[in-house]
């Protein structure tokens, strides 16, 4: 079926989603959650990164990984961040390996709130117009 508007649900696995979250909070890339034809109620999205304009027909949906997540989500937690938080901390003495690890931590600790930021439903951007879906996280 070539009809995008057939999707009720869309599944995507969690390292998918948080990877497209990360990528494009990190590089000036392009990650999305793709979803590829023919379309049926049920479908599956995966990482991918945007390298122009395809010309399949019909076109796979990229979903921006964003319009799965709630409001409340967390921002990426920034180097510069970071570092302001480990200096400020009267019982920490800052180092760069000790910024090193203390930003590891706390971009894992973002990673874990991401995936529990997934809503159920989302409206995801399709060529026939905006479609409301079901979202299942997987893993």
């Amino acid at each position: 079926m070539s009809d995008p508007k057939a999707i009720r649900s869309l599944a995507v696995t969690a390292e998918d989603l948080v990877a497209a979250v990360e990528t494009n909070c990190t590089t000036d890339r392009e990650a999305v959650l793709r979803v590829t034809p023919p379309f049926s109620g049920r479908m599956r999205a995966r990482l991918h990164v945007v390298h122009g304009k395809t010309a399949a027909s019909p076109r796979p949906i990229h979903v921006d990984p964003e319009r799965l997540l709630g409001p409340d989500t967390p921002a990426y937690p920034r180097p510069a961040d970071t570092e302001d938080e480990l200096r400020a901390d009267p019982d920490e003495t800052y180092t760069v390996d000790r910024h090193r690890e203390y930003h590891a931590d706390r971009v894992a600790a973002w990673r874990g709130k991401l995936r529990e930021s997934v809503g159920d439903r989302a409206t995801i951007e399709t060529p026939a117009g905006p479609t409301e879906v079901d979202v299942h996280l997987l893993g």
